[in-house]
């Protein structure tokens, strides 16, 4: 019987792939279930014997016996003793789709291309590299390590065990305040200087979809958005893709030169200025007093918004961090975007949007678009954290932690590079801006250091006419780390300058 109908097919259908993890009775039994989905077995079908199976895929029979037992505990099949297996067909079954090629397992191998054109996004090219290097710098993020796993675990149990947890859920649209929007508010208007309600803010997963969906409100197809000198590239890319036409300004010690707008941009003809006024992207100069009223004074003039992204206020190492420019704007010309929980697994970190209330109502709908569920488990635990004082807590403590290893790398840059390179230690931030002299290829930097176990992505690297410079990042390694990694990459500058 080893050439019946349903033996053929199942010479057919069944070709399992030994060198893969996944066990062979689960590859078998997963193909007759497709078999049974798309009609090729119908019901009350007798499957062959488990020593027939066996001879037919040349497998153990106790193989064949667990690929039965798996359709069985699923509903497929039934085993009758003495009788035989059959085909079942489950109540909840799918429609019937016949496969076109030959063999039907060919199914499984899913089609790498569609058939059908779409539009791609030239913008948002993927920045994402890979590699084997051990050491790696990146553009300022906070050290995991530091993350209170422990103490975490604790505090997200709790947060789950809470009863008003279940009331959010059933109830997701009451008129009235979550108690995170309010605690995040008190939050902001202590630590940032700010005279907010809940109704003057948003909280989104991450800054870029803050500003995301803060360029989805403001732009149109080629509205002129200022952004300075170099820039972040995260942020470029999204307002290219909402259409916007990015012109750039200059960065001096001052920050952005505003000075340079009045004189190369008339009334009216910019939507919107995006800048980091705390510490510059990726220059971390920081914009002066003077020149933030100034911009103000600008905006009001000639009516574009300002988008102030504080996306490191919190790492301030010495004196106090200055107040944001959102927390003098009288006149609603200012969107803020800033993040919370820094010293937390990312996750659980949240990004917020600061705005006059008709723009946050707005921001509301294409957030309920995005991500109508939200996070309820992280806004309770975050509600809690910030009442109960942790989260200034955690920060401070790792600023201290940040501090020691900001004095460490400039003690090691001047021992390793003195004179070949130039960079002031910014008053927090944990990343420095090193400017190389002479110049060289950075490219070829890069190459050279990960051949000696260090990467360099792409995306901190800073090369043109005037500028060679990396965007040093060194929140992620602890001292000993720090001092490994200029030795590398003090080993592969000279061997790129002596090339």
């Amino acid at each position: 019987m080893l050439d019946s109908p349903v033996n053929n097919l199942f010479k057919q259908l069944i070709d399992f792939d030994k060198s893969i993890s996944k066990p062979i009775y689960i590859q078998a039994s997963q193909q007759i279930i497709n078999a049974i989905q798309r009609g090729y077995l119908n019901k009350g079908t007798i499957l062959p014997g488990t020593r027939v199976l066996s001879q037919l895929l040349k497998i153990h029979r106790n193989t064949a016996v667990a690929i039965y037992d798996e359709l069985a505990s699923q509903g497929w099949v039934e085993i009758i003793p003495n009788k035989g297996t059959f085909v079942l067909e489950p109540e909840l079954k799918t429609a019937k789709i016949k496969a076109t090629v030959q063999k039907i397992n060919q199914a499984y191998k899913y089609s790498k291309t569609t058939g059908f054109p779409f539009q791609k996004s030239f913008h948002l090219a993927s920045t994402v590299q890979l590699t084997n290097a051990k050491y790696t710098i990146n553009d300022g993020k906070p050290d995991l390590r530091l993350h209170p796993v422990h103490q975490f675990s604790r505090w997200y149990s709790a947060a789950m065990k809470r009863k008003a947890l279940i009331k959010k859920w059933n109830r997701p649209n009451e008129l009235s305040y979550s108690v995170f929007q309010t605690q995040l508010c008190n939050y902001l208007n202590v630590t940032r200087g700010f005279h907010i309600k809940p109704n003057n803010l948003i909280s989104t997963r991450s800054t870029e979809m803050s500003l995301y969906i803060v360029s989805q409100l403001l732009i149109n197809q080629n509205d002129v958005v200022l952004v300075g000198h170099l820039s972040n590239y995260a942020s470029n890319m999204i307002f290219q893709q909402a259409g916007a036409t990015i012109r750039t300004i200059p960065v001096d010690n001052d920050g952005l030169n505003v000075e340079y707008i009045k004189k190369h941009f008339l009334k009216r003809s910019i939507r919107c200025v995006y800048v980091c006024a705390h510490r510059d992207y990726p220059t971390t100069r920081t914009l002066s007093a003077e020149r933030r009223l100034e911009l103000l004074k600008l905006a009001k003039e000639y009516g574009f918004a300002i988008i102030e992204d504080d996306y490191d206020y919190d790492f301030q190492f010495e004196g106090s961090s200055m107040l944001p420019m959102a927390s003098a704007d009288a006149n609603g010309m200012v969107i803020y975007l800033g993040k919370l929980g820094q010293s937390l697994f990312p996750s659980f970190q949240t990004g917020f949007v600061v705005a006059p209330e008709n723009l946050i109502s707005e921001a509301k709908n294409y957030l309920q678009l995005l991500d109508e569920q939200g996070d309820l488990i992280q806004e309770q635990m975050l509600s809690e954290l910030i009442h109960e004082g942790e989260i200034y807590r955690l920060m401070k403590k790792n600023i201290v932690i940040y501090k020691q290893r900001h004095d460490s790398l400039c003690k090691h840059l001047e021992t390793y590079f003195g004179h070949n390179i130039v960079w002031e230690a910014p008053s927090g931030g944990l990343a420095i801006w090193m400017q190389f002299q002479p110049k060289i290829s950075l490219v070829k930097l890069a190459a050279e250091a990960e051949k000696k176990d260090l990467f360099l992505p792409k995306t901190i690297l800073y090369q043109d006419k005037n500028t060679c410079a990396i965007r040093f990042g060194f929140g992620h390694l602890n001292e000993e780390e720090i001092e490994v990694v200029i030795k590398k990459l003090r080993q592969a500058y000279d061997l790129v300058l002596n090339s």
